[in-house]
């Protein structure tokens, strides 16, 4: 992978009844949910998904989450998220989100924030040797 670019990955959701308000509107607690799908679809596709992570005794607490919104979801409409991995010399995975709707319109962005702690619940200060070895991988060690 060319160390310009991103690793990136996109995922088509539509929006259920239950995560609208009484106007057909999504109501706006759902949007981390949303973040959530795209981080674990990113994982899916480039092996490092939380049961990748778990099985080498770690797990990843989201410690900061940040959300904006401009346009609002509706009930029955398709979005894509859009989620980016955010390389970081530091021991934490830092995730940015983009929604956009059926007209390709940004509805809403943001960004994640997950440290590394042991199944002991120390934190840890380095990348775990898995984590370094997914982004060499990657090509963004």
């Amino acid at each position: 992978m060319h160390p310009d670019k991103e690793l990136k990955f996109s995922e088509t959701v539509r929006v259920r009844f239950n995560e609208t308000d009484p106007l057909g509107i999504v109501w706006h607690g759902h949007y981390i949910v949303y973040f959530e799908d795209g981080r674990e679809a990113f994982g899916r596709h480039f092996g490092l998904s939380y049961l990748d992570i778990q099985r080498n005794g770690f797990v990843t607490p989201i410690v900061k989450s940040t959300c904006e919104h401009f346009l609002p979801l509706k009930y029955g409409e398709t979005f894509r998220i859009e989620t980016t991995f955010v390389n970081s010399i530091s021991a934490k995975m830092i995730f940015r989100y983009e929604l956009f709707n059926e007209a390709n319109q940004l509805v809403c962005s943001g960004e994640t924030v997950q440290v590394f702690l042991d199944n002991e619940g120390n934190l840890q200060l380095y990348n775990p040797e898995f984590f370094q070895k997914w982004k060499e991988k990657m090509g963004i060690s």
